[in-house]
């Protein structure tokens, strides 16, 4: 195996924002059953060290292709970029005021208590999640559009935060 190898390469499978999950999951369970540590119990030290490094790697990548944002990130490092740059903080001005109102009604239904607003509120956000996944997938593997792809992985890092945000107001309003 080589250590020197992308993680899609890992997992035999193509460099592309739009991934098969279930593709994805059975090539790390195949990949788990040949380094798993536990099967290079009996060997030499040498041995179990590199099945730990594998293991390790593997479930790096695996972690890494399997959540959204991540996987943007890696494609666009893959090309050089590093799309969560301190100095690059710029947003379209729509999500921007977007960002404002998803803060305003988080901030009503605390105040107001209302679980059913924030309901209504989390399946707005998780919509508006997949639609960017959406834009993010055809901004990376259909235009190339490195710059347009690292505001859309902004814009999701974002919003993943403010649905956990979302999920702490919950465990506030039934605590």
């Amino acid at each position: 195996m080589d250590f020197t190898q992308t993680y899609f390469a890992l997992f035999g499978l193509p460099a592309t924002y739009a991934l098969n999950r279930e593709q994805l999951d059975s090539a790390y369970r195949e990949l788990q059953n040949t380094v798993h540590p536990d099967r290079f119990a009996a060997q030499p030290d040498a041995e179990q060290r590199v099945a730990m490094q594998w293991a390790t790697r593997a479930n790096e990548a695996y972690r890494t292709l399997k959540h959204p944002v991540d996987r943007g990130v890696y494609l666009l490092q893959l090309q050089g970029i590093d799309a969560l740059d301190a100095h690059n903080t710029q947003m379209a001005p729509a999500f921007l005021m977007q960002q404002m109102a998803w803060r305003e009604a988080i901030d009503d239904a605390r105040a107001a208590r209302s679980v059913e607003a924030l309901d209504t509120l989390i399946d707005e956000l998780r919509l508006d999640h997949r639609r960017i996944e959406t834009q993010l997938a055809e901004l990376l593997d259909a235009r190339q559009d490195f710059e347009g792809a690292c505001e859309a992985v902004r814009q999701l890092r974002f919003m993943d935060k403010l649905i956990a945000e979302v999920g702490d107001v919950y465990e506030e309003l039934e605590g």
